[in-house]
Order: structure tokens, then C-alpha cells, then sequence
């Protein structure tokens, strides 16, 4: 289902549950539209993620791992000053609608006491966070500044008043069930009822709406089904269904969704399963836009030179008749006449057809065949250099394919890297001189069924490291044949067949044929690896390997990720 208002609903209530009366200790902006709030409550803490995203939107408790920036952005400042320390005092819904409120209770900077209230608006592209002053209701700051001439409707910057979204005229469904009754006579089929249900009543979303009408077409009390229905979201069983072409969320059982169903045991932890390459890549590509660009740029150029070598490696192929055309003249030149454009002469290397050679009117008999033999040599020579450079191009595209799909597949610290290695090779330039040099993070580490260690490269900085330096020679190595990916390290001299199996997974799952079926994997002992002088970060050479397919699934590298 959609994060609409009943979701909302639903997950409010787990925060209020988890987080009310707890502190928030640290506060930490990582990304543009998102923050986390570390709240510390019954002696644990708590990462909680509230997102401002305008595909992504949401609140949660998010376990997924952040980097954060270097220099906190003006927004974090703020909110660390108003924040930090206070307590949260409850999180609540604005009646059944996308917003949620975050009351704390805090010390300002003489000692008073301050209640701010962070809110959370969950509007699509129009998503904001505030954050308000509980007494004055005067937005403090915001998260989205949008200038007045682009909002006419309420005021969104600093020092104005913070306003609530203009409201429909619906009803909240929690409250009440007025018309319930008539929207079923009026609309007896699903879908006519499912748009009068959205119309209605405040917080539905259209597959949740579509979910209502399609319970009250059971037989039974119209008015106890929807309570019952409407209660479910206070005692959810979060799930994650895989259908035939997506995979979905609901909050308990969905009876317009079906297929493979995993459960959960919050809903925070089902949204972190849902979120957690959807939300990653979104963000890889904010953070990647330079990279991505270089990395483009620089493919586009290599294939373009390739393009231009081979035609000229054809016009090469040529060469020869040049020469039979210099030879023809060198034995005919007697019959040569100096001014003419061309001459036809019996071409003794074809059973004497004739041939028409161009000439120059300019050069004498002599001349012209020196001409032709000139063209031909210079063809023959370029031969070889035509073919050493389309070779270099070809390692370039091949490079750079294997970036693109390391990005596709990338956390935001790995980008970091990317454009590290990106500066070291000299396709990017340095933006400070100053700026330390970036540390190369840890592969991601996997536990096979049997408990054995597997590690996987995210990116050529981490696959040099992990290949070349910290795995053992008797570890086995692998990596998707002809094909971009990650390298693969099994922390086993004689792993099971199991084990080989999952880390042949990983492989192909963290490789550009994730989405396809039987990607071959190649394997083999590091000892066989080498790296040749001068070779870019990641590339290496082997022999002696052996082959498998597999097909990914991502739900076998859920679980791998899971043994961790």
C-alpha cells in the first residue's frame, strides 16, 4: 500500500509507543530532504528517520546505515540548538492526514523551558519539515525554504507562521463513519465504490481505498467490517509481498495483493526491508550527479574513438590496391604521359582486366607511382597503431562500464570512493587541495548458512584492497564472467557447496546482470590472481578458474545480509 494517512496512522502509533519520553541525543542531516534523530528511550537508542523526500516520504526507526557530511548543514545547526537533549513528549497525527507532529520539551540557551514540535509533511514533491515554535506556532526553520512568489497559499520560510495544508472536506475515518451506508447503495462494484471511499473519507490513498471496497463486498455489516478493517491498523502484522511485478508493503493481511509474503515484527523494520535500495540508489544518484557525468562523458568518448579507428582500420584493409596501382605504373611507365589525369592499364594481378588508375597532372610518371606506394605504406603502418589504440579504448569502455555499474549498485560512501579514484586516475579534478584524502571504506560483509565469512567489493579502491591485500591466497575468489561487478571474497580454503553457491549469489546479485538468470561466476583461489604493472584499481587477471550459474534473488541475499 501507498504511506497514506492510515499508514500514517498505523506508524504513529508505533513511534508514540517506542520513542515517547525519550531524549533525543544526537541529530544528524546525511542527505538534502532527510534527517535522523537519535532518540534514547528505555535504554536503547533509536535512529529515527524523518524524510522530507518527494518520492520517498516517510517516519521511521531506519537501521540502514548513513554517512554523514563533513560540515553539518544550516538545518541540523538549527535543530541540534532547539533540540538536542530535549525530551519527546508524543508523536501525533493531524487527524488522519499525512502529517505527523514531534512535541518536545527542551531548555533554551538562558535556561527557560521550550516546547518546539518538529512536523513532518508527507506531500509528495511538496514534502517539508518544520520546525515550530510549540507557544507562537512561528516556524523557527524549515528544511525546504520556498520563496512566497512560488507558495501564495501559507507562508514557507523562516519567521513566518506555521499553517496547516489547506483542508479537504473529508472525514476522518477514525472518527466517524457517516455515509458509509450510502456510498455502498450508490456504488454496488468495486472500483466506483473504491473513488467514493477516497473522496470521503480523509487519509485514503487509491489502493487502500480499492482494499475497502473489495472487503465490503463480502456479506456482513458494512459499518462493523470497516471498524474491524479500520482497527487492524492500531495492531498491525507488518508484511512484504512479492507479486508478479513488484514487490509491495501492507500493514497486516491484503487481499488485493498476493504472492510470496514475508513478515515482520514492526513496521519500521518492514519499511527498512521496502526502502532500503529504493531510497539508496535515489540518493547514490543525488550525491553521484558529477560522477555519473564524467563517467558518461568519458565512455561516450572512447566508443566514439573506437567508431573512428575501425573505419579507419577498414580504410586499411585497402592498402593493397595502392600497391598493385604503384606497381602498374612502376612496370607501364613508359606509357605514361606527363599531364594526364589517368591511364588504363592491364592489371596482371587480376587476368590482365583492365584498371583505371587516377593520376596526377601535376607529377611526373614517376612520381604518381611513388604517390601510391607512399598511401600504401602509411595504411600498412597504421595498422598496428590503430589496432593498439582501439585496444586502449576498449580497456577505457570497459573500465568505465564497470563504474557504471558499481554506481548502480553503490552506498553514497561508496560514490566518495568512486571519485577518489576517479581524482587519483586524473579524469576528475581536484576540488581541495587541502581536503584529506578519502578513506576506503569496508567491503560489506555476508555469513554464508554455515557461518563462513563472505565479503563483497562495492567499488575498485575496495575490490583492490580486499583482493590483493587482506584476503588470505588459500580464500576463493569470484566474480561474474565477462561481466561488471564486484569482487567476492569466500573466507574458506574448501568452502561447502552451499557456501560456493551463495557467494557465486552475491556475484551476480552485485554485478550489472543483477537482473538477469544464469549469470555465469567464475571462482578460483586468490593465489591465481595478478595484477599487471601500470593496470587500473580493481583489474586483475587469472587463469585456472571454474564456472557456475546462478540467478540472483534478492530475498537469499536478504537473508545472507541478515547472518550478519
Amino acid at each position: 500500500m501507498s504511506f497514506d494517512g492510515l499508514f500514517t496512522h498505523a506508524m504513529v502509533k508505533e513511534l508514540n509507543e517506542t520513542l515517547s519520553g525519550g531524549r533525543i541525543m544526537k541529530i544528524h542531516q546525511p542527505y538534502a530532504n532527510e534527517v535522523f534523530l537519535v532518540v534514547r528511550s528505555n535504554r536503547k537508542n533509536y535512529p529515527v528517520l524523518l524524510s522530507a523526500h518527494p518520492s520517498f516520504a516517510r517516519a521511521q526507526i531506519s537501521r540502514i546505515k548513513y554517512t554523514n557530511p563533513q560540515t553539518a548543514p544550516n538545518f541540523a545547526m538549527m535543530l541540534r540548538k532547539h533540540l538536542e537533549g530535549s525530551r519527546l513528549i508524543r508523536v501525533e497525527q493531524v487527524e488522519n492526514d499525512r502529517i505527523i507532529r514531534f512535541v518536545t520539551s527542551g531548555r533554551d540557551e538562558l535556561g527557560d523551558e521550550e516546547q518546539t514540535t518538529l512536523i513532518l509533511e508527507m506531500m509528495g514533491r511538496h514534502s517539508n519539515l518544520f520546525l515550530v515554535n510549540e507557544a507562537t506556532q512561528q516556524i523557527i526553520d524549515l528544511i525546504k525554504h520556498v520563496p512566497a512568489d512560488q507558495n501564495r497559499v501559507r507562508t514557507l520560510m523562516p519567521g513566518g507562521t506555521y499553517v496547516l495544508p489547506p483542508k479537504q472536506d473529508v472525514i476522518n475515518p477514525f472518527s466517524s463513519l457517516d455515509g458509509l451506508a450510502n456510498l455502498i447503495l450508490d456504488n454496488p462494484k468495486v472500483d466506483g465504490l473504491a473513488k467514493e471511499i477516497q473522496h470521503h473519507f480523509q487519509g485514503f490513498a487509491r489502493d487502500s481505498a480499492y482494499e475497502l471496497a473489495t472487503v465490503l463486498q463480502e456479506s456482513g455489516n458494512a459499518l462493523t467490517m470497516t471498524q474491524d478493517w479500520l482497527n487492524k491498523f492500531n495492531q498491525p502484522k507488518p508484511q512484504l509481498i512479492t507479486t508478479e511485478k513488484n514487490i509491495a508493503f501492507a500493514p497486516f493481511d491484503w487481499l488485493t495483493l498476493t504472492g510470496k509474503t514475508v513478515t515482520f515484527d514492526t513496521l519500521s523494520e518492514m519499511l527498512d526491508a521496502y526502502f532500503s535500495e529504493k531510497s539508496e540508489h535515489d540518493r547514490v544518484q543525488q550525491q553521484a550527479t558529477i560522477v555519473l557525468r564524467t563517467v558518461r562523458n568519458e565512455l561516450k568518448k572512447n566508443k566514439n574513438k573506437i567508431k573512428k579507428q575501425r573505419a579507419e582500420l577498414e580504410n586499411a584493409d585497402h592498402a593493397d590496391e595502392f600497391r598493385i596501382k604503384g606497381e602498374l605504373l612502376t612496370t607501364y611507365m613508359s606509357q605514361i604521359k606527363r599531364g594526364t589525369t589517368q591511364i588504363e592499364l592491364p592489371n596482371y594481378y587480376d587476368n590482365n582486366e583492365m584498371m583505371t588508375i587516377p593520376l596526377s597532372n601535376q607529377l611526373g610518371p614517376s612520381q604518381n607511382a611513388q604517390k601510391y606506394f607512399t598511401k600504401y605504406n602509411k595504411l600498412k603502418n597504421s595498422v598496428k597503431y590503430l589496432n593498439s589504440q582501439i585496444d586502449l579504448a576498449q580497456k577505457e569502455v570497459d573500465y568505465f562500464e564497470t563504474l557504471l555499474a558499481q554506481i548502480d549498485i553503490a552506498s553514497p560512501q561508496d560514490i566518495a570512493e568512486i571519485r577518489e579514484e576517479l581524482t587519483q586516475e586524473g579524469y576528475m579534478r581536484v576540488q581541495n587541495k587541502k581536503k584529506q584524502k578519502t578513506k576506503v571504506s569496508q567491503p560489506e560483509k555476508f555469513y554464508a548458512s554455515d557461518g563462513t565469512l563472505i565479503e563483497v567489493g562495492k567499488n575498485n579502491l575496495q575490490n583492490e584492497r580486499l583482493s590483493m591485500k587482506t584476503a588470505n591466497k588459500s580464500d576463493i575468489w569470484l566474480h561474474t564472467k565477462d561481466i561488471p561487478g564486484s569482487h567476492v571474497i569466500i573466507h574458506s580454503s574448501e568452502p561447502s557447496d552451499e557456501t560456493l553457491y551463495e557467494g557465486a549469489m552475491l556475484a551476480a546479485y552485485f554485478s550489472k546482470a543483477r537482473d538477469s538468470a544464469n549469470v555465469p561466476v567464475d571462482y578460483l583461489p586468490v593465489r591465481r590472481l595478478r595484477k599487471p604493472n601500470g593496470s587500473k584499481p580493481g583489474f586483475v587477471i587469472f587463469e585456472g578458474q571454474t564456472t557456475i550459474a546462478v540467478t540472483p534473488d534478492s530475498q537469499v541475499i536478504q537473508k545472507l545480509r541478515q547472518n550478519n
